[in-house]
Formats: structure tokens, C-alpha cells, sequence
């Protein structure tokens, strides 16, 4: 079996090291079955082939693909560029893959869509979000209950549907939660890997990054413990389940 290949944003140990777990568990993975780069660590390797693995899972983390280059931290621009350079080989071949928040902006702006800070940011915590009639078919979300909660937290959105996207899941303060192209490339705004303590870990990283006022953050830990988030997990095991 191909070992999936998961790469990862966050320059915060702690950080990366609990969303690492989280995916190994929504997807039902062993550490065994997967290759992991932590690219604020390293680069991608040179002439790597997106096929010796069966997906690529990319993480979330505190850059912003909208950004204008001089705001942009010199290892946040290499993670960006790493990232972008490997979607041309990804929807060229229509390889399996899932971008978890920033990988929803990865990809949108690979295809040519408008990621911005204009409208559809979201505070952290849970938002309601729904299958649209296309996500009520879709392999990774047919099946699911019509509305569930998912954990959410980003400054940017994509502002539009990409050309050759299908919309699967929504929500009313952003409209692209989930999005596909082609058959086998899908991406998420919300957090699939994430519960309620995977949040609360990350409220306490990220406190001071501008998600949220700092003395709100006990509030919002809260908030996440009260919700009933436990839908998105099975976007990602059925994920690692078809391709793996």
C-alpha cells in the first residue's frame, strides 16, 4: 500500500504535532501509513511524484494565502511556494487530495479564484454548515446528516466558486466550506480534523495571533466543549478510506 503524504504549516511545534494526531485519527491511520513533512522545517523533496503516495492531506496554519508579499514572513512565503508548486502536478493527473483550510485557499488560488479577507472570514468556534444538493451525491459526503456543526477560525475566504469546482457544503457566514475539482481534489474551510480539544489547544497557541481578543479565550474554549462536533471526522475517514 501507498503511504499518504501529509503536509504541515504550522511553525508551532505543539501546534503541528496535535493536528498531526488529529489526522491520523480522523483518518484511522497509523503513523506507519504515512509520510510527514513539517515544511517550516523542510522542503519538499526534489522531483517528488505525487503518485508514490495514495493523497496528499495538506494542514492548516496561521498564513494567509491573501497576503501581500511583503507581509508575508520569509518562511511563510517558502511554505506557500512549496505548497503551490505541487498543485499543478496534483490537478493535472487529478490526484487525490485534501486541503484543510489553508489548503482550501492553496488550491483556489492555484485555480485561478479570488481568496481575500473582503468578506467570509469566521471567528473561532463552531458554525452550522448544510450539503448542498451536489454534496448530498459527493462519495466523501453523501450520507450525512443535512446540517452539522464543524470548528472554524480564519481571516480569509474564498470569495467565489473556482472555475471547474463543485460546491458540496455551505454555511451562512461563508458560503465555501467544501468545494471538489475534478473527481478526486477536494478541500475544506472548516477543520475536519479538529474536536473540541484539538480547538481548545489551538485557542491557547494561537491566542495572540488575531483570531480573537486574547481575554476571550477561556469564552470560546467554552464554546467548542459545548458544541457537538463529530461530522467532519468522517469527511476524513472516508477520505483515507476510498484512496487508501
Amino acid at each position: 500500500m501507498k503511504p499518504f503524504l501529509i503536509l504541515q504549516l504550522r511553525p508551532e511545534t505543539d501546534a503541528a504535532d496535535g493536528e498531526f494526531a488529529a489526522i491520523l485519527d480522523k483518518c484511522a491511520l497509523p503513523a506507519a501509513r504515512v509520510h510527514r513533512i513539517r515544511l517550516d522545517c523542510e522542503d519538499l523533496p526534489a522531483g517528488i511524484d505525487v503518485t508514490a503516495y495514495s493523497g496528499v492531506i495538506v494542514g492548516g496554519g496561521p498564513g494567509c494565502v491573501s497576503d501581500a508579499p511583503g507581509k508575508k514572513s520569509p518562511q511563510d512565503a517558502r511554505i506557500e511556494a512549496q505548497i503551490l508548486g505541487l498543485m499543478p502536478q496534483i490537478t493535472a493527473i487529478d490526484h487525490p487530495f485534501m486541503g484543510c483550510c489553508y489548503g482550501l485557499g492553496i488550491l483556489a488560488a492555484h485555480l485561478g479564484g479570488e481568496v481575500s479577507k473582503a468578506r467570509y472570514g469566521e471567528p473561532v468556534g463552531p458554525v452550522a454548515c448544510a450539503l448542498t444538493e451536489a454534496g448530498t451525491r459527493d462519495p466523501l459526503t453523501a450520507g450525512l446528516p443535512p446540517v452539522f456543526d464543524a470548528f472554524v477560525g480564519h481571516k480569509e475566504a474564498v470569495q467565489a466558486l473556482p472555475a471547474g469546482c463543485v460546491h458540496l457544503v455551505r454555511s451562512s457566514p461563508c458560503p465555501f466550506q467544501m468545494i471538489r475539482h475534478g473527481r478526486n481534489v477536494y478541500a475544506t474551510q472548516f477543520h475536519p480534523e479538529a474536536d473540541a480539544h484539538d480547538f481548545e489547544a489551538r485557542i491557547r497557541i494561537y491566542r495572540n495571533h488575531g483570531y480573537f481578543p486574547p481575554d476571550q479565550a477561556d469564552a470560546l474554549i467554552a464554546l467548542c466543549h459545548a458544541a457537538e462536533v463529530n461530522v467532519p471526522g468522517e469527511i476524513l475517514r472516508r477520505f483515507a478510506a476510498r484512496y487508501g
